[in-house]
């Protein structure tokens, strides 16, 4: 356990709406973990999560965000995939540029916290 005079500034960016979280850190690699291997089982496996919790997230960001984020496809002879749609590249993107501002902004104020 860190002494008390050793406090330092840290956080996370969430997005939120009137009813609660939509993006976050958890969420964002979800999506860039799809993006990448093509399917929401092989992300939830990849992040040790259950197949159910992941297409949760998934289907709320999905209908709490302007278009859907994923699309996924059934199976069939070759397998179903899930692919990221325009709009949720874009919610990566804006995202990682935010976050990317926030550790900036740390990173310049500093971020240790000091009570006198």
């Amino acid at each position: 356990m860190e002494a008390a005079g050793n406090l330092k500034v840290t956080g996370k960016i969430w997005v939120e709406n009137g009813e609660g979280k939509v993006i976050g850190p958890g969420r964002i690699e979800l999506l860039e973990r799809v993006q990448k291997s093509g399917s929401i089982r092989q992300a939830a496996l990849q992040m040790s999560m259950s197949y159910r919790q992941a297409w949760q997230l998934i289907d709320h960001m999905n209908t709490q965000l302007q278009a859907p984020v994923v699309i996924s496809h059934r199976g069939g002879k070759g397998g179903g995939h899930a692919e990221i749609t325009a709009e949720g590249q874009k919610v990566i993107d804006q995202y990682n540029l935010i976050n990317k501002r926030f550790r900036e902004f740390l990173a310049e104020s500093g971020t240790s916290f000091t009570i006198d």
